[in-house]
Order: C-alpha cells, then structure tokens, then sequence
C-alpha cells in the first residue's frame, strides 16, 4: 500500500433523504479517503428476478471519484431479497433448529444451488457493470461469512462423499470414530444418518470441520467470479470476525481463517470491543494478530465501532487511541461501521460516525483528527512490519472438540483459555503472532503458547517436541495432546507424546473443589492462589514441580511443571488458574527464552507496540489504556515522536495523558 486508509460503510439507499454531496464534504473535512458500498442491498440492486438497478451504485461511484476518495466493492450476497425466498424458500438453510424463516440476514444455505445460480448472477451483473470505474481499488467478496450451521439434506449429501474421499471404507471410518458405540456403527453408505442427532463426537467435530470447509469453498468461489473482472492493481478482501460475546472475542468457531482466506489478496477484519471504563485494547490486538498471520502481511480492519451501542460510546481521546491501536498491529485501512446512524430496522441503535441527526459531533470531531494525523504521517505508519519471536497455536479443531466434551459446569471454552494466555501476554507488552496447526513457521519463534490443544495429530505433537529439543520453549495448559485429530482418546498415558517434552504423566483428573496451590508460590496472595474447573492430577518423571495441589487427597501431585527437554523448556499448567498465576508462569518463561527486555519493564494499562516501517526504521507506540496519566521512561534509541514532532532522547521521561498515544520514530 502506498497510503494508509480511513473509511467508512456508506449506505445511500439507506438515507431518509438526498444528501450525499453534504456527506462527501464531511467526509473530506474528516480526512476520509475510502468508502465500502452495495454489499448490503441485494433487494436494492435486483427488486425483482432478474431486473437489475445499479443506477444509486453509480451515482456514489461517481461523486466519490470526483471527491477524491476510494471504493471498495462489496458482492451483496449475504441478505437474500425476498422474491427470492417467495419464488424458491429451498435457498433457506435447514439447521439443527428446523427450517429457516426469512428476516435475518445469512440465513440461506450457502451449498444451495438456486441460491448459488442467483449469487453468481448479481456478482457478475454489479462487478461487470462498475468493473472499469476509476473509484474502485478493490472488491469485498460476501460479508462475515459463516456456515450458518447448514445441515440439510444436500449438505448431508456432500458430506456422506466427503467421507467416503476422506476415509475410503467404512469399516476404518467405523474403527476411527468408535461408531460401535450405542449401535452407531455404519455398516452402508446408503444408511449414513443425519450428523444432525448424532452422540458421536467424532462424528460430529468431523461435520464442523466439513461445514468450515464449505465457508472456504464458497468465499473462493466468490473470489474466482470476482478476478475474472478485477483489474491490474485492484484487490480481493473480506471482513472475517469472531466468536461473539457482544463483542469480538475469540476464535470464529465456524470459519477457519487460515483456509478461508488463501484465495484473498488482502485479508480483512471486523473488530468491535468495549469502550469507555472497559477499553484494554485486547481485542484491537487479539484481532489484528490473528488476522495479520492470515497472510503473514498487513491487513484490513473493514469494520470498527465509531459510537455503536450507547455502552460504547467512546470517552474523550478513544476514538484516536483505537485508530492508532489499529495499525499498530500491522493495520493499513482503518474503517468505521458507519457512516451515518440509520433510523430504522435492527441495527437503528448501532450508531455510526454521525448520529441520527447528521450533524457534527463530538466523535466526528476527533474523528477529523485522525484523518488528518493519518494522512500526515502516512508515509511513516503505512506497511507496519512486524518482527515478534512469540507465537500461540490457535486450532479450530481443538475448539469444536472442546465443544463436544466441555469442561465442568460449562463456562469455560477453549477461546476463554486462548484469552486467558493472551491477554496476560499483551499486558506485558510481548508482542504476539498467531500460528494455525499445519504451520511450517514454528522455527521462526523462540516461544510458543499451546492452550488446550485437545486434538492433534501424532505429527503435530512430535513437531512441537523437536521444536523443543532444538531450543524452542513451550507452554501448555491442561487438556492438550489428550486426543488425536478425529477427537479419539489416546491409549497411553497422557499428555500423550508431549509427555517426552513436558517431563510428567498423568491418568486422572477431577474437578477442584476448594483446592489452592500449596504455599502460594507465585506469591499472588489467597484471592489469586486458586484453581478453577479442571485439574490434571501430574505426576512428574523428570519435569521440576513449579506450583502443587494444596489438598487432603491431592495434595502429592503436581499442577504446573517445567520441564528441559534438549536445548529447550516446555512447561505444562495442569489445572485453570487465575490470570495472576498465569502471569507469573508466562514471565518466568519469557525470561528463560530470553524475551524479557526494556519494554517489559512498562506494563498494562501503558501498552507498547513496535515494528519496522517502509523506511526501515522502527516505530514504537505507547498507549495508555486508561483515564489517568501515566508516566514512562523511554528506554530505546533517540527518535522523534511523530505527533508533535518533537526530538526524544534514551531515558527521557515521557507522559501520557488519559487515553494518550505516543508514536516514536528511531533516527
């Protein structure tokens, strides 16, 4: 990218009334130099079967042009037009829930051939018609696109042949999924059942891989459609997002980002997070970490909040701590979703950068601060670099698992372990990338992060053991290595084959009921010195014992070990602990890998983020996560700090106001 992008979703068809010249000026007074259009409006664009209006596209295309200010494109094919459901309710998706009703959008059966017909014909009439206009720099392919937990009977088809490819007979695919159990057994093709009511595990965390699969086919089928029109130097994205817990949050459990995104050229990003009292920056950087390894290159945040939800509402100086937060992580488009607050439907009350009035604001106000500070520095911020030594193994195949076999009492899943692990790493600004199980990269790390890694292949683990041997260190939490990749239980003593690795055994586990850590040796005082949901009884082999159960019954085995293996460490955290405890685990092993250096010395809420810019010079950027000032002694090599232009020294003592940012630029 030559510039970085600030934009917002602009959605004329759905102003009360005509005002995009009014809306051009603002945004042009607000620095915004991008606008994403027409994934949204499938109605609008095709009224009725095969009557097509493009003349709004056109219009917007046009007046951004003259303004100066890019188009992103997006195929409007994740809202369906009711013609559509009238004239052909199969496009519906049957789930585990029954048949679909109109309404929602992403409600259709993404294997469905009629709507497949019908999504081809509008992908091809909306990009062959704008295809040759000057406005346009790239094209989003769909929108947050999930399976929407697909299981009709033609997804049950496909799947029966995904089977039989993947596993040949049934009689290994018997054996394979312990399908004796309770009469499971499949004994013809013909009688395979519906994945739907299934007991099986196995038989079901196979059916979530194969509906992710079907996300990764169709977002390459939209992107096969879509370069037959892209012209040189135009790109194809699209906005990924998260499990949701009101915000973004985790690991999507249904899409596989990795596989979904080989056939974009940018990968792009939905981030949206808590604000006012509730602004860490966590989910800015858990997000960009995980979409930058997409493509291991910078990427798209295609959507974030402006207002939104009156509980996000941003504080005084959020607005442009959040930008900034953005590229930090390697971000080169900032967009908000949107532009303006719509009056009615759904989402009336997810307000945009303007409000229902359409006047100016206090958010767009600093919003015009950003646009200007991004257009300035531009060259500076653009094409962020970033050189990380600690990596964490995130599997989408571990997390269905652990949906099949929850932890006790149901409210801890695997993203709350990855957050876990994550959130006490950014806190001591350890900056983070994110690998995916069938990584050929884990060389390129001194550290590795591994929570519950309950399915893995046999090859897997024996990589992440020669990554140990041959000088890597590792942490593991609880329920890793328990099971290979079709989600069966291993036969030996667990942990499986990283036990060679980590140095310990163990063949029970029970749910801690009142149990602590004997002597409190993370000295984190009686709140913090517990352990919750799950426990791993470990017993070590040669593994030292850094934490033990402080219990009658199990107080003679071991809860968190360390242990060497060859040139490295790996270190085994058998039991959930508070975030207090998994701090002091992850310092101890960020100090033997070596990584504890000047900028562990300042720590959350100043948070600290670098890379190396276009120039070749690195940029360091502090934040202050909170609303009191906060002061800090710069430890690195004299620079400037780009926002006010002023020199810095090495061991110049910097402050940060509320919610404030330094950018620094080395000489």
């Amino acid at each position: 990218m030559k510039e970085l992008l600030y934009g917002v979703a602009y959605y004329r068809e759905y102003m009360p009334y005509e005002r995009l010249d009014q809306d051009i000026q603002m945004m042009k007074d607000a620095g915004i130099n991008l606008v994403r259009i027409a994934e949204s409006t499938w109605s609008t664009h095709e009224p009725q079967n095969g009557v097509f209006e493009f003349s709004h596209v056109d219009r917007v295309l046009d007046a951004m042009h003259e303004a100066g200010i890019k188009v992103i494109v997006g195929t409007p094919t994740y809202a369906i037009p009711t013609w559509m459901v009238k004239e052909h309710p199969d496009v519906l998706a049957v789930t585990p829930k029954g048949p679909g009703r109109y309404g929602a959008r992403q409600i259709m059966d993404i294997t469905n051939p009629t709507y497949l017909f019908y999504a081809e014909r509008i992908i091809r009439k909306l990009i062959g018609h704008v295809q040759n206009h000057p406005a346009i720099i790239g094209y989003q392919v769909d929108n947050e696109t999930k399976h929407y937990q697909t299981a009709g009977s033609n997804v049950q088809f496909m799947f029966v042949k995904y089977m039989k490819d993947k596993f040949g007979t049934l009689e290994r695919l018997n054996q394979e999924f312990g399908l004796d159990y309770w009469s499971n057994r499949i004994n013809s093709w013909e009688d395979f059942p519906s994945v739907v009511g299934t007991i099986n595990g196995s038989l079901g965390a196979e059916f979530g891989r194969f509906q992710r699969k079907l996300v990764s086919d169709f977002l390459t089928w939209q992107a096969s459609i879509v370069n037959e029109y892209k012209q040189p130097g135009q790109f194809v994205t699209h906005n990924f997002d998260f499990e949701w817990r009101g915000f973004s949050f985790g690991v999507q459990p249904d899409v596989d980002h990795f596989a979904a995104s080989a056939s974009l050229d940018i990968a792009g990003v939905d981030i949206y997070h808590p604000s006012q009292d509730g602004l860490t920056g966590t989910e800015i950087s858990f997000g960009g970490d995980v979409t930058r390894a997409l493509k291991g290159t910078n990427y798209f945040v295609l959507e974030t909040q402006a207002q939104a939800f009156p509980n996000w509402t941003p504080y005084p100086g959020q607005l442009r701590l959040q930008a900034f937060s953005h590229l930090a992580s390697g971000a080169n488009m900032v967009s908000y979703w949107h532009w303006h607050s719509i009056h009615n439907s759904a989402e009336t009350y997810w307000k945009g950068l303007l409000s229902h009035d359409f006047e100016s604001n206090p958010v767009y106000e600093e919003a015009k601060t950003i646009g200007r500070d991004f257009n300035r520095l531009s060259r500076h911020l653009v094409n962020l670099q970033k050189l990380n030594r600690v990596a964490m193994l995130v599997s989408n195949e571990a997390l269905t698992a652990m949906e099949w076999f929850p932890l006790p009492g149901r409210q801890v899943n695997y993203n709350d372990i990855v957050r876990l692990m994550y959130d006490e790493l950014y806190k001591m600004n350890i900056g983070c990338d994110i690998v995916h199980p069938d990584s050929d990269m884990f060389e390129n790390y001194e550290l590795i992060l591994v929570p519950a890694l309950y399915a893995a292949s046999d090859g897997l683990l024996e990589r992440l053991n020669t990554f140990v041997r041959n000088g890597g260190h590792v942490v593991y939490t609880f329920k890793s290595g328990f099971a290979n990749e079709h989600v069966k239980v291993r036969t030996t003593l667990q942990p499986g084959a990283i036990d060679e690795a980590c140095g310990i055994r163990y063949n029970m586990f029970v749910e801690p009921k009142s149990v602590s850590f004997k002597g409190d040796p993370f000295e984190v005082g009686p709140e913090d010195n517990t352990v919750k949901t799950w426990m791993e009884l470990l017993t070590p082999t040669t593994a030292e014992v850094l934490a033990s159960y402080d219990h009658p019954h199990w107080g003679a085995y071991a809860a968190i070990t360390k242990n060497r293996y060859g040139k490295g460490t790996a270190t085994y955290i058998g039991c959930l602990p508070s975030s207090a405890v998994m701090s002091k685990v992850l310092k101890i092993t960020v100090k033997d890998a070596g990584l504890w250096g000047e900028d562990q010395d300042i720590q959350y809420p100043l948070i600290v983020k670098s890379g190396i810019n276009g120039q070749g010079k690195t940029i360091r950027y502090y934040f202050n996560y909170s609303d009191r000032t906060e002061t800090l002694k710069y430890p690195h090599a004299e620079g400037k700090e780009l926002l006010s232009g002023q020199a810095v020294k090495q061991g110049e003592v910097k402050e940060l106001t509320g919610w404030g940012i330094a950018i620094i630029e080395e000489a």
